[in-house]
């Protein structure tokens, strides 16, 4: 897969198959389009292009009013997007000036003199120029002025439920990591790098390794604690992931921390992946250090009972 940062660099490809939008988390509906845009490039010949934007638009046109936080990293998307066959990955910088351009100038500009699109594939729901004005039905309603072909992909529904970025954001936050995973069509991943932390686990017998997530934007999940799989070095390991302020021992800031399990040696500075499979509990105060010690106890248990199965 090529990356281009801006159009400016984008060269003639042929036959062109082009879909439009951010794809953040890349979940079930934008695989949706994916493997369609995908299919009608082998058919014909073609290349896939991807034409996203960054930093993602709310973040630019509403930085007070909206703290979103978003479901994968560029790195993260990047690389989900290279496995679902992109041959081409356009980023745009998204900036207020940009979003002034009018969505007849964006089909005109971008679509067709830069790209040359053969075929524009969108989803029902994707909005495109200044104040969304474009759409699947302003394409519609003017392809007799294009030389390109269109067409519109339905939502993807899990248990008739449409699929979206919101509702996964929302799934996470309030700890239904189950509902997430299924809407994202894999679990829900972070990339970190591990730190030194208060190695207070390992007095207990519970070592766990801190993670420092590098993007601030990047959504973590509600605080709790969670059974999950660890990708370390490409070598993979069961463990439990806990997300909080750790009140048991007067913790004063958010930290994510990760026992592994049948695991020795040194992680620092080393870099990790962790999926999340399922929330076990919410994150609670207990009476003491051997209450908690108990408590691990109990939810590595439930963990290694829940990752055998999966």
């Amino acid at each position: 897969m090529r990356i281009y940062e801006g159009i400016e660099d984008f060269g003639p490809v042929t036959n062109p198959v082009v879909t439009s939008g951010t794809f953040d988390g890349v979940h079930l509906g934008h695989q949706k389009i994916l493997h369609r845009i995908r299919t009608i490039a082998d058919e014909i010949g073609g290349e896939t292009v991807l034409i996203t934007f960054w930093p993602h638009p709310r973040l630019v046109l509403y930085p007070t009013e909206h703290k979103l936080k978003l479901l994968s990293t560029f790195e993260e998307k990047t690389k989900l997007l290279r496995q679902f066959g992109i041959d081409h990955l356009i980023t745009i910088p998204f900036t207020k000036e940009f979003s002034e351009l009018s969505s007849e100038d964006f089909i005109q500009k971008i679509i067709i003199d830069k790209i040359q699109t053969r075929k524009l594939v969108i989803g029902y729901d994707h909005r495109f120029g200044k104040n969304r004005e474009g759409g699947f039905d302003y394409l519609k309603e003017n392809i007799q002025n294009y030389a390109f072909e269109l067409e519109e992909i339905s939502r993807e529904d899990v248990e008739n439920v449409g699929v979206s970025s919101t509702k996964i954001r929302h799934a996470l936050e309030v700890g239904k990591v189950h509902i997430a995973n299924d809407y994202l069509g894999r679990d829900y991943e972070l990339n970190g790098i591990i730190i030194k932390g208060q190695q207070l686990g390992r007095s207990i017998g519970f070592p766990t390794a801190n993670i420092h997530v590098p993007n601030d934007y990047k959504l973590i999940p509600s605080d709790g604690a969670y059974a999950v799989e660890v990708i370390v070095e490409g070598e993979g390991f069961n463990g439990m992931l806990n997300i909080g302020n750790r009140p048991t021992v007067n913790g004063n800031s958010r930290s994510i921390e990760v026992n592994l399990f049948d695991f020795e040696g040194d992680l620092y500075d080393k870099r990790i992946t962790v999926l999340i499979k399922e929330y076990l509990r919410p994150e609670t105060k207990f009476g003491g250090l051997e209450e908690l010690k108990s408590q691990l106890k109990s939810d590595r248990e439930k963990a290694i009972s829940i990752l055998t199965q999966k």
